[in-house]
């Protein structure tokens, strides 16, 4: 295939797309966190450590665009997958003791609503991780890199 026959593959177009929108949700989140001061402890610091290596892991792409860098970006984001789910845990916990604290004699549904509106931290703000390690996922779904005989090959960085 030509470079202009490549460069016109919507395949290649899409996952160009996806590769923009993994890495700038992934920079949009880290700043996001850390303006929150998202480092309080160490379970704070799993997500901002999961998009650091996120950015190397796309970095590495696209300097090299090796099959080694599609796997190691498929790893980081099955990491935010599972992150996102934990953290969705996690924030509920927090939340959930927080309300008991205030008032332990709450119904469930007076108690779940509550949680679950809690603007600090809010339940399902993990989940945006989650969605952006399906979509990084989405992007490396038979990656041509996956495909080069030689690990050490590399691709067109629009495939």
């Amino acid at each position: 295939m030509t470079n202009g026959a490549r460069a016109a593959d919507p395949l290649a177009r899409i996952r160009r797309y996806l590769l923009a929108l993994v890495t700038f949700g992934t920079v949009a989140t880290t700043a996001d966190l850390l303006l929150l001061a998202h480092y309080e402890d160490t379970k704070q610091l799993i997500p901002l450590t999961l998009n650091g290596l996120a950015l190397l892991a796309i970095a590495w792409y696209l300097v090299g665009g090796t099959g080694n860098s599609i796997r190691l970006l498929q790893l980081v984001m099955t990491a935010f997958v599972l992150a996102g789910m934990v953290g969705v845990v996690l924030h509920y916990q927090g939340n959930l003791e927080f309300q008991l604290d205030i008032d332990p004699s709450q119904s469930h549904w007076t108690l779940f609503s509550k949680v679950m509106r809690a603007k600090a931290p809010p339940a399902l703000a993990p989940g945006a991780m989650a969605q952006l390690g399906l979509l990084g996922l989405i992007y490396a779904y038979r990656h041509p890199a996956l495909d080069q005989s030689s690990p050490s090959t590399t691709v067109d960085k629009g495939a």
